[in-house]
């Protein structure tokens, strides 16, 4: 019989000691990740590959899904009429974008320079459209700018038109509208960033003979950037597919993509076309966030 050498017996006894930590380790993590596992599994992965499945099969003749393959609404995307609108749509909200990036940056610089106490309700300012009913808000754009609203009527009586201009139902009152809805996404993600810059930085850059626009562009907007990218990504997604705001102030004559995905899946009972027009967002949606995770790494997420 072989016997057991007391550092084989010690070897064996560190060995069970890490399987059992590893249990305890592994196993409260998965009872914290389960349910969110079983949600994601559920509520987001499962729609989003029906989706994809959908989007490969055809139209019926009253409007139901033929399950056979087919590369029909794809197709269908490359025809002119629907290309304008995807690009369209794109430039909107890209404008939107932009918008929300230079109205939003120096709301946010503002705020986080201002003591914590003042800077809180600052931000609960900018937080109360978040609490009022967008319907409402979109509406009173509406009764503004209608023609005998409120501005065409300061117009006329300032002398600086003599006709009532239209603005409801046109591209510009729907940028106007989404650029003020999505501005707090904006604001948000760069006031925290903002709010991690170490104020010695700044010191040093202006010890060292830089002027205000010097230290701006080579020490703020550098270590910003990640926050300008979440901005980005908060603002540019939800911008491209939203149609409650194109619906109201366009009133059914300005159509973006978030618009026809509704008609397709609504009056018109096109699902592959309306689910073709999802995958197409789903896929922008992820080529940011993989540019996201690709050039802004972990190390430069915090201000040092």
């Amino acid at each position: 019989m072989s016997r057991q050498t007391p550092k084989n017996g010690a070897s064996e006894l560190q060995a069970i000691n890490r399987r059992r930590d590893v249990r305890r380790k592994t196993i409260p993590a998965l009872a914290q990740a389960g349910p969110v596992s079983v949600w994601m599994i559920l509520f987001v992965t499962i729609p989003m590959l029906f989706i994809i499945y959908v989007s490969f099969m055809s139209r019926g003749v009253f409007g139901d899904v033929v399950y056979e393959f087919s590369l029909e609404s794809y197709q269908t995307l490359l025809d002119s009429t629907y290309f304008k609108v995807i690009v369209k749509s794109l430039q909107v909200a890209l404008f939107t974008t932009v918008a929300c990036l230079l109205l939003g940056y120096p709301f946010a610089y503002y705020i986080a320079r201002k003591p914590p106490e003042v800077a809180s309700k600052l931000i609960m300012l900018i937080m109360i459209p978040f609490w009022t009913n967008s319907l409402m808000r979109l509406n009173s754009w509406l009764l503004l700018f209608q023609t005998s609203g409120p501005v065409n009527t300061f117009l006329q009586w300032a002398g600086l038109v003599e006709q009532p201009i239209t603005f409801i139902y046109t591209d510009g009152l729907v940028m106007l509208g989404l650029v003020t809805n999505m501005l707090p996404f904006a604001v948000l993600p760069l006031y925290s960033t903002i709010e991690k810059l170490q104020t010695s930085l700044l010191e040093a850059s202006s010890d060292l003979g830089a002027n205000p626009r010097q230290t701006f562009f080579r020490i703020t907007l550098p270590l910003t950037f990640p926050g300008i990218f979440s901005a980005v990504i908060l603002v540019f997604i939800p911008s491209l597919g939203i149609y409650t705001v194109s619906d109201i102030l366009g009133g059914g004559k300005v159509l973006y993509i978030g618009n026809i995905i509704k008609n397709q899946f609504g009056s018109i009972r096109n699902w592959p076309l309306g689910a073709a027009l999802s995958v197409l967002l789903l896929v922008i949606t992820g080529l940011l966030i993989f540019i996201y995770t690709r050039f802004a790494k972990i190390e430069d997420m915090e201000v040092v």
